[in-house]
Formats: structure tokens, sequence, C-alpha cells
């Protein structure tokens, strides 16, 4: 009897497996390059989440710092930027802080920033900083802008304040005959009971269109 011939994958059943082959490898690499996106653009989420939350609640601890001193102003919305005079809470004796929050475009792209003060332990150490925090809103030099962090994209932003009642602008005539009254009447409170913040922030973000955030005086009473 004569042996049977080995018997093996013709070339052309060898092409169709390899065909095969290397449609599945291209299906498995876009099914990865797909996780890989998806994971990606779901950390970037979380981040900008975070930072809006951090943010928000660093805005908050600024007010609840917040430290009326007598005749000086320590809490100002101009249009552009809310300036605040602060208590330090790292040491205890670290003195004041002059903070401010304000927009600015930066390459394009509207930022909501902050920006804090050294600590301040004298009287003209608190002006000059109180100065530098409007300078800083308007034209910040390089040695401001060291001291300055983005928090989010921002399109606009509002503030109101909550006094008689009433939700109004700050630099409405009704705004500015109130602050007028509390800087020289002791009865009128300097802080009003309440601060209104309105941002509108930048589409293709995590958290898009417009956040409402009331912050309310802590020493608060008659029954509000």
């Amino acid at each position: 009897m004569r042996p049977r011939p080995a018997q093996g994958f013709t070339l052309i059943e060898l092409l169709v497996a390899i065909s095969l082959m290397a449609l599945m490898a291209v299906l498995s690499w876009r099914g990865l390059d797909g996780m890989t996106r998806a994971q990606a653009q779901l950390r970037q989420h979380s981040d900008e989440v975070l930072a809006l939350q951090a943010g928000l609640a660093q805005w908050a601890a600024d007010l609840d710092a917040l430290a009326p001193q007598p005749n000086t102003p320590s809490l100002d919305w101009d249009g552009r930027a809310l300036r605040i005079v602060r208590r330090g809470t790292a040491t205890p004796g670290e003195g004041l802080s002059v903070v401010a929050w304000s927009r600015r475009s930066i390459d394009g792209t509207g930022q909501w920033l902050r920006w804090q003060s050294p600590p301040l332990t004298t009287r003209g150490e608190l002006q000059l900083a109180w100065q530098k925090a409007a300078q800083w809103a308007q034209n910040p030099g390089d040695e401001d802008r060291k001291r300055e962090v983005r928090i989010v994209p921002l399109d606009r932003w509002q503030v109101f304040y909550y006094r008689g009642d009433a939700w109004s602008n700050p630099l409405s005539s009704e705004g500015a005959a109130t602050a007028a009254k509390a800087a020289t009447d002791p009865l009128v409170p300097v802080v009003p009971d309440g601060i209104r913040l309105v941002l509108s922030l930048t589409p293709g973000q995590a958290i898009t269109g417009t956040l409402t955030r009331d912050w309310l005086r802590p020493t608060l009473g008659g029954g509000k």
C-alpha cells in the first residue's frame, strides 16, 4: 500500500486566516481605543466637577471668614471683582488677608479666578493689599498673576446682595445708598444678609448652563 501524502493548508486558506486575524486585531484595537478615550473623558469630566466644587467651597469659606474692619472697607463689588477681607485659618494670629474673585479672558477663554494677598498685620499693609486686589482685577502684573488660581472656564458672572428683604444689584442706586448708610450708621450691618453668585459656565464642560449659589451671613438672625 502507498503511504497517504501529508495534507496541509493551501495558500488561499492561509491568506484567508491571516485576513481574519488582522480584522480581529483591528476590531480589538478599536475597542481598546474607545475604552481608553471614554476613561480619559470621564476622568476629565470628574476633574472639572471637582474643580467647580472646590471653587464654590472656597467662595463660601472666604465669605464665612469675612472680617469687618472699622473705618475700612471689608467687602466690595465693583462689577469686575469681589474683594473680601478675611481672617486667616492656617495658624492662630496669622492676621488678615485680602481675597479677590474675578473673571478674565486667558488665551481666548474666560476663566473664573481667585487672588489672595500674603498675611497682613498692619493697617497700611491691609490698605495696600486692598488696592492691589482692585488693580489685579483690572490690569494684573506678573507678580499679581503668581498669586492667582484658575477655577473653571466662565462666560459671565453676576453678584447680588440680599438687603431689605430683597435681592438687588450692589451697584444700583438702592444698593449704593444702603452701602453708604452702613458705612456711617453702626446699626446697619456692613455685610449684607446674603450674597448670590450667578455663574454662566462655558459650554463643553462637564457642567454647563447657569449655576446659582446663595451664601447667607452666619450670624443672621431675626427669624430669617
